[in-house]
This record gives C-alpha cells, structure tokens and sequence, in this order.
C-alpha cells in the first residue's frame, strides 16, 4: 500500500509539472494578436479609415458640395447648411480609433528598426490627422491616444502646428524609405501589396496636398512645391493612374463594401441638380456609373436630371430624379485616397498661377483624363475638350471645376477645396440655413465637452467658438 501511494504521488507530481509547463501554451488563442510585427495594423488602419471616410463622404461632403442629397426630405439636414454637433462623430471616433494603431505601427517600427515601414506610418497619421483638423480646426494630436501613459484630458493642439509636425513628418517620411530592403515583413497591404516605391509616391503626393491646402498662410509653401516638383528623383510623385491610392474592395472578408446593402446608397438619395448640370454641360462618359436615368410621371427615360440642393420645403417636381447608382458600391469596387488626377490638378493649378514654368493646360487635361478613366476604365479623345466647358481657359476656376468632378468619392476633399479657393461656385436657396453660407467648420462631439472639458473649451474659445462658422486656419475665403 505504501509503495501504492508513493507511485500515485510520483506520477500527480508529473502530470502537474507537464499541465503547469504546457498551461499557456494550450490556453493561447491563435486568433489573438500577443505581438504585433511593423506590418501587422497596417491593411486593418488604411481599409478602416477609408471606408469611414467614404460613408462620410456620402452623409456630409456630398451634401454640402452639392453632389448628392436625401430626397425626399422635409426636415433641415446637412445639405441645408444645418451642422449640428453629432455631424462630425463619426469622423472624430474613427480617426482617434485608427492613429491610436498607427502609434502602435510606428513603436513596432522604430524597435525592429524597420525605417520603410515607419515612413509608410507617418505617411498614413499626416493622412488621418489632415483631415480631422481640416474639418475641426484645433484637436488633441500632441497628447492623442496616450491614455496608457497617464493623459486621460490630451491638450487641443491648433491646427498651425498640426500642419507644421505632418509636413515636417512627410517630408522626413520620404528620406526613409530603404528600397534595398522594401517591405520585408510577411503580411497583406491591401493598398499597394507591399510596393515601398508607390507608398513613397503616396507620401510625396500627399505633401503636395497639404502644401496646397495650406499656401495662403504658409509663406514657404509653394517655393516647397516648386522643388518637389523640379526633383523628381528627390521627391517621386504619382505618375500614371496606377500609381495612385485608391483602395480596391475585394468583397471577399473582412475588405466588404461599406454599404452592407447596396439599396442602402441610392434609396432616397437624389442625384443634385448642379452636379448633374455640370456632368451634362460635359457630356461627360461618367454620368451612367455615377447615376440612374430621371423618368417622367409616365415612367418614361428623361436623361440625368438632378433637383437643387437645398430645395424648398415646398417644391413639387413633375419628375422622378436620377439617383444614385447603387453597383457603385458593390464589390468589387474602388474608394480613392489620393488620385493621379489630383496631383496634376495641383501642377496644374501651380502653372497657372506662375510658381512653376510648366504648361499649366497639359496638366489640366491630364487630369482630366485621369479622373475620367479612373472610373470608365477607358480612356477619352482630345474630342472632351472642344466642349466650351472642358476646354482650359486659363483661368483656377476652370481647373477647380473639373478638380471638383475628379475628386468625387474622396472623403472631405470637395468641401476642403471649396473653402480654401471658393470654387465651384454653388447656388443656393431660400431654404438653406445660415444664410446661405457654406458652413466653415464641423462642431466637436458633444461628448468632448463631458470628458475633456477644461481643454474643449479652451480650444473652442481660442478658434473663435465651437461653431460651424469658425473658420479653420487655412481658410482664407
């Protein structure tokens, strides 16, 4: 019995000693992320952001550019110039939601010295940040997402020095791309599938972009600009419509459209009048993938026909309007980022006004054409432009006009565009709140207010008031 009991405790003492050494491992889920590599966030961050941005692009941008509106609608709404302060929380939440990965993504960085994928982080927190501070104006960036080290109330950060730190940011981006090595981490990037030579030309690109935004009140922009440009080498830009960034949706899990039902889109969702007399005046190949046929009270086909944003309360029209098209959004499906066809608007834009010697009509009509393949997939004839309306003129509202068309499904960059040159000119109507005036500015969240008191109204009062009238530091119009 003794042997008996001496042999029982000799094999617990074993079996206790294997469960205890192999506990964690067969307790682990393998689905669990315990340590992430450089690579690890970056496809979650570009397709979550870009997906937020497109369905924002759809409930704001577009009704405040005139593109789309909700129809029928008798209530005030966006595209009455009404902004309230739950207009922008979606924007806030899924920006702090995403740069709080991408402090992740450039810790990873920097500890396995992966200096390309760093430079592809910084690339895609200027991306994020841009444009929250370009709707907002001042937000927490300095002391954002750093709860962990004790900061639960982040200082409001005004949007000057936001600008300073991403353009500094880019512009050290572009020295660290190391092509020798690439992208060397096993991993999916559902942007540019690994291509460290076209993220270079997304960070570049973007520079561009915020220069531009920011030219009226940064003295050294466009002489920036300008070297950019004459130093191709230096500072490589986009330069085919391949090159571009524009998130291709698979539909395959978890890169699924952003409209779980595709009704979703144009249901109730009017094509606007001035946008579709634009497209019209053009007689421009997009009009059938952006939009349905009108129909009269009998049904019959009438062309595109748009209703005027803003309409009266009390408008009756003997028609039925051209909707949105929804196959838009069924995958397999695009959402730009940044185009081809905004970079030679910038060029464009910088020949026009002299900061470049270039031929600011090549420009202009290459991006055109870009803009206009991006979304036929074929290419248009020198034909587009003998119409009076395509044709360059020499002039920036001219560029501006076919800016607007070709930045079309691109987050808040219509309504950016609009507030830093005033173009395109919109019409509006009695109807519309505030005036008539375009909103300047989205409100913070109400929630910053419970949470971050002290430094939501120190921010407020610093830009003037938490109001969609408070214009944003760049806004000059």
């Amino acid at each position: 019995m003794k042997r008996l009991m001496l042999f029982i405790l000799v094999i617990s003492v074993f079996v206790c000693n294997s469960c205890s050494k192999n506990f964690q491992e067969l307790n682990t889920n393998p689905n669990l992320i315990d340590q992430i590599s450089p690579t690890t966030l970056l496809s979650e961050i570009v397709y979550g952001m870009t997906s937020n941005n497109a369905s924002n692009n759809y409930n704001v941008n577009d009704h405040l550019m005139q593109v789309q509106i909700p129809y029928p609608q008798l209530s005030i709404g966006v595209q009455r110039y009404e902004i309230v302060e739950s207009t922008g929380t979606s924007s806030w939440n899924a920006a702090y939601k995403w740069t709080a990965n991408i402090r992740e993504m450039i810790k990873s960085a920097e500890k396995e010295n992966a200096a390309t994928y760093k430079a592809v982080a910084l690339t895609l927190n200027a991306w994020i940040y841009s444009g929250l501070t370009d709707c907002f104006g001042s937000v927490p960036f300095s002391q954002a997402s750093q709860s962990e080290d004790g900061i639960l109330h982040p200082v409001y950060d005004s949007q000057e020095s936001i600008y300073t730190k991403i353009l500094d940011d880019l512009d050290l981006a572009n020295t660290l791309y190391d092509h020798t090595i690439g992208m060397s981490y096993a991993g999916t990037d559902i942007l540019y599938n690994n291509n460290a030579k076209l993220w270079q030309k997304f960070t570049n690109s973007l520079r561009l972009r915020l220069l531009l935004r920011v030219s009226d009140v940064r003295p050294t922009a466009y002489q920036e600009m300008k070297e950019m440009i004459e130093n191709p080498t230096k500072y490589p830009v986009f330069e085919q419509l391949s090159d571009a960034a524009v998130l291709n949706i698979t539909g395959v899990a978890p890169n699924l459209s952003p409209w779980s039902r595709q009704l979703d889109f144009s249901n109730q969702h009017s094509v606007a009048e001035f946008f579709m007399k634009t497209l019209n005046s053009l007689e421009d190949p997009r009009r059938p993938i952006y939009v349905t046929q009108a129909h009269n009270k009998d049904g019959d086909a009438i062309g595109y026909k748009g209703i005027p944003a803003g309409y009266d309360f009390d408008s009756q029209f003997d028609f039925s309007p051209s909707y949105m098209n929804n196959q838009q959004v069924v995958a397999p499906m695009i959402i730009p980022i940044l185009t081809y066809a905004e970079v030679e608007f910038i060029k464009a834009e910088l020949a026009q006004k002299k900061y470049i010697q270039d031929n600011a009509e090549a420009h202009y009509k290459n991006g055109v054409k870009a803009a206009i393949q991006l979304w036929t997939k074929t290419a248009i004839s020198e034909d587009y432009f003998n119409n009076p309306l395509a044709a360059y003129d020499g002039t920036l509202e001219r560029i501006m006009l076919q800016k607007y068309l070709a930045l079309y499904f691109t987050d808040f960059q219509q309504w950016s565009e609009y507030r830093r040159t005033g173009y395109p000119v919109l019409p509006t109507t009695s109807s519309m709140q505030n005036g008539g005036k375009m909103p300047s500015r989205l409100m913070y969240p109400a929630i910053q207010g419970t949470y971050n008191p002290i430094n939501y109204e120190k921010a407020s009062q610093d830009m003037g008031g938490n109001s969609s009238n408070t214009k944003v530091w760049w806004d000059k119009n």
